[in-house]
C-alpha cells in the first residue's frame, strides 16, 4: 500500500469485477458475453488498514448496455470510493 493507504487502483479491481458478474447474471450466457467497457472513479477518503466491501447497483439495464454504480466502503460503513462502469452483451 503506497504510502499506507489502499491505491485506487485496486478499489477499481473489485468495482469491475462486481460490475461484470452482475451483468452476466443478467444475460443469457449461451447468447451473449460481457466484458468491461469502462470505469470512473471518485476515491473519498483513505483507506490504511480493514477490510473493505462492495455494493453494486444498477443504474440502467439496457439491450447492448448496463451501467452499474458500485460504493466500496471501509469496516465502519463509510464509503471510500463510488464508480459506475459499463458493461455490454
Amino acid at each position: 500500500m503506497p504510502l499506507g493507504l489502499l491505491h485506487g487502483g485496486a478499489s477499481c479491481v473489485p468495482a469491475e469485477t462486481l460490475a461484470s458478474y452482475a451483468s452476466y447474471l443478467c444475460v443469457d450466457p449461451a447468447r451473449y458475453g460481457v466484458v468491461g467497457l469502462g470505469i470512473n472513479a471518485s476515491h473519498l477518503r483513505g483507506v490504511s488498514g480493514g477490510t473493505v466491501t462492495g455494493v453494486c447497483r444498477p443504474v440502467r439495464l439496457g439491450r447492448s448496455s448496463h451501467v452499474w454504480s458500485i460504493e466500496i466502503g471501509d469496516a465502519r460503513s463509510r464509503m471510500v470510493s463510488r464508480m459506475t462502469t459499463a458493461g455490454g452483451r
